[in-house]
């Protein structure tokens, strides 16, 4: 753990971009933010930037919200206000569009901190710490406030290596051997590898520490220009040879071998890093105490598998499987259960996703699909075996993960 002036940390403000349509993550966004969408059985998405924060000492916290923001404003306000006292000049809070400088939604990420330039007005704050609501990874952010003193940086942007194929998703960063920052390259077609390795490029994170004095005249500048308005695209090309702009090497609180960062604004990447937690050592560690992640848990009873006569019993095996869960005499094998689930008898679950609230009827069989909440999956019902029947009546990806959206009526 680094060790930091308490003072310092007060003087830091951290902004929460969860305002995005996370139009990827179609249909699990069709009724809630991205960042409100489950993940890991107990968690949303945007408790693990909350618990970065909490875990870093940094307890001023705003999320800037705009669209569905209904799941994501309730799991704030019974999850997390209470873990940040407001005696102590603790808080997080919610802020909503204010439209204070136009009549207009933000039109992008830079826009959204213009808009809310009144709250730095109002908190005076000496640094400005601006994350995404829609990672996963454990980091410790005074590491990169130290970073961003020591380099006395204007503004400093999370790295981290990712390979070169997944480039075309991410800021690709140049820099020299101080790591200042040379060239950014917003999702390019054509990225530059890293001079150490050809097969891996140097991505943004989405993380960006600004001096608030820099932030606020950067953004200014941009509102007045005919941009898309966004730091990637806009904000941080225009500084990279007029500000002292740095990229911090990404340092995990994961404690394994191989550091942990995803993002999982697709159905895809958001499938595929609910199934890292299923393996034996996964590598993102959900059980570390000494860097936990919190979130908000209704108070339901204890997981409970019945009905283990002859050949049907009820088991899970190789899963995650929450609080609330009945599994009577079906099989769950290599799948996530969120709270609540009940699954009957003869039904087999296999490298799925299932939300809180689902009921699967008798029989059914259930492979490499993601369940939204709620769904009531009828008896004999046959998921993720037949692509023609699947693509009839559901979202499939291209690697074949079948997406049941709430409310789905079963003919």
């Amino acid at each position: 753990m680094v060790s930091t002036n308490n003072e310092l940390l007060k003087r830091i403000l951290v902004m929460i971009l969860a305002g995005g349509e996370g139009q990827r993550l179609y249909p699990l966004t069709k009724d809630r933010a991205k960042p409100a969408v489950p993940f890991g059985g107990i968690y949303r998405i945007i408790d693990f930037s909350l618990s970065n924060c909490l875990n870093s000492g940094l307890h001023k916290v705003v999320i800037l919200t705009q669209y569905k923001s209904l799941s994501l404003d309730r799991h704030i306000r019974m999850g997390w206000w209470d873990l940040f006292n407001c005696q102590l000049d603790e808080y997080v809070e919610i802020i909503p569009p204010q439209m204070r400088v136009s009549d207009q939604w933000y039109r992008g990420t830079a826009d959204a901190i213009y808009h809310n330039i009144y709250t730095l007005e109002r908190e005076h704050p000496e640094k400005v710490l601006i994350l995404g609501g829609d990672h996963i990874y454990k980091m410790d952010y005074r590491k990169m406030l130290h970073y961003h003193m020591e380099k006395q940086a204007d503004l400093t942007v999370g790295a981290v290596e990712v390979p070169l194929e997944e480039a075309h998703r991410f800021g690709v960063l140049q820099v020299d051997e101080q790591y200042r920052i040379l060239g950014f390259q917003e999702k390019p077609k054509t990225p530059r590898p890293m001079p150490s390795d050809p097969n891996k490029v140097l991505a943004s994170m989405g993380i960006y520490l600004f001096n608030t004095e820099v932030l606020v005249r950067r953004v200014v500048e941009d509102a007045k220009k005919p941009t898309s308005h966004d730091f990637g695209k806009d904000v941080i090309p225009a500084m990279v040879g007029r500000d002292k702009v740095f990229a911090c090497p990404f340092e995990d609180e994961n404690k394994k071998p191989i550091k942990y960062w995803r993002d999982i604004g697709t159905l895809e990447a958001y499938w595929e890093a609910n199934m890292d937690l299923l393996a034996v050592d996964p590598l993102f560690n959900l059980y570390d105490k000494d860097w936990p992640i919190r979130t908000f848990q209704e108070q339901f009873p204890p997981v409970k598998t019945v009905l283990s006569n002859g050949e049907m019993r009820g088991m899970a095996l190789d899963s995650l499987v929450s609080p609330g869960c009945i599994i009577s005499g079906a099989r769950v094998v290599h799948s996530v259960l969120s709270p609540d689930v009940r699954i009957e008898i003869g039904s087999e679950i296999i490298d799925s996703v299932v939300l809180e609230g689902v009921r699967i009827g008798k029989n059914a069989s259930i492979k490499r699909a993601i369940i939204d909440k709620g769904v009531v999956v009828p008896d004999n019902t046959h998921i993720g075996h037949n692509p023609e029947e699947d693509h009839r009546h559901f979202t499939v990806t291209d690697n074949g993960i079948v997406v049941v959206p709430k409310e789905m009526p079963f003919i």
